[in-house]
């Protein structure tokens, strides 16, 4: 009776949770207009979608965002998680561990707003016409995109042999060397993992990205928020079902490779 009940408690916590999600993704298929009445299968919405031109630059905004910023996230990243590794200080490290994990624990509209006011801020002093725009966009996500690739890329750290390196060392092999070949090689799925994470965090932010953006760069998170203030048609279905589908892959790829990765290792 435990294991039954338990199994539909389950059950429907996961139908709560993606109910609302099968209902877009389903009325995006919708032929009609009407968001209520679903009156037959078409792919009407979505090459509506794609041949708007409003569209496909919020895309190529969204996707040079996320790019640009995981990779920046990553470097700067697994930098931080080798310096946090080789700490000797546990107090040293214990707090950079909190300092770490606050940006996560932080509402996103309290971060949200203090960056605006800290570029606007800056912006004023060095007398820039516009305080926010693509480039303080980026530094917004780098920032919070960081804490995920610290964190993955940590645990990665903490599962290799230090020995291997300092054998590298007394092979002749220079610390650069020993670190890009025998290091680099046993993080990187932690690596790839960080920086998949930080792309989706990337794609698919609202609050941080609508105080830290200027009017001259818009995102597909800010143009489905702006498309909400009118009426809503099923192509506002297609967008956030093409996004919702593209987070569900790459989360996807992110634990199967962990997965592999955890069998390889036993």
């Amino acid at each position: 009776m435990k294991k039954t009940f338990g199994n539909i408690f389950i059950a429907l916590i996961y139908f709560i949770l993606y109910a609302p999600l099968l209902v877009m993704v389903f009325f995006s298929f919708n032929d009609a207009k009407s968001t209520t009445v679903f009156s037959g299968f078409s792919l009407r919405w979505y090459a509506e979608l794609f041949s708007s031109s409003n569209t496909m630059t919020a895309l190529r905004n969204t996707l040079v965002l996320a790019v640009t910023s995981a990779l920046i996230a990553t470097i700067l990243g697994t930098a931080a998680a080798v310096y946090m590794y080789k700490l000797r200080s546990r107090a040293w490290r214990a707090s950079l561990d909190m300092v770490t994990n606050l940006p996560m624990m932080n509402p996103e509209i309290v971060t949200g707003v203090s960056m605006m006011l800290l570029f606007v801020f800056v912006g004023r002093l060095l007398g820039a016409v516009n305080s926010l725009n693509f480039g303080t966009l980026l530094i917004a996500h780098v920032t919070f995109n960081l804490p995920y690739v610290i964190l993955n890329v940590l645990p990665k750290l903490n599962q290799t042999d230090p020995h291997l390196a300092e054998a590298a060392l007394d092979l002749g092999s220079t610390p650069l060397q020993a670190f890009f070949k025998v290091t680099l090689p046993a993080i990187m799925p932690g690596i790839v993992s960080g920086m998949i994470m930080a792309f989706t965090m990337s794609l698919d932010d609202f609050v941080i990205s609508y105080y830290t953006t200027g009017s001259d760069f818009q995102t597909l998170p800010l143009m489905i928020f702006a498309m909400t203030k009118k009426t809503v048609k099923p192509d506002m279905y297609a967008l956030s079902s093409v996004i919702f589908l593209t987070v569900l892959v790459l989360l996807l790829i992110v634990n199967i490779g962990q997965i592999r990765q955890e069998k390889k290792d036993q």
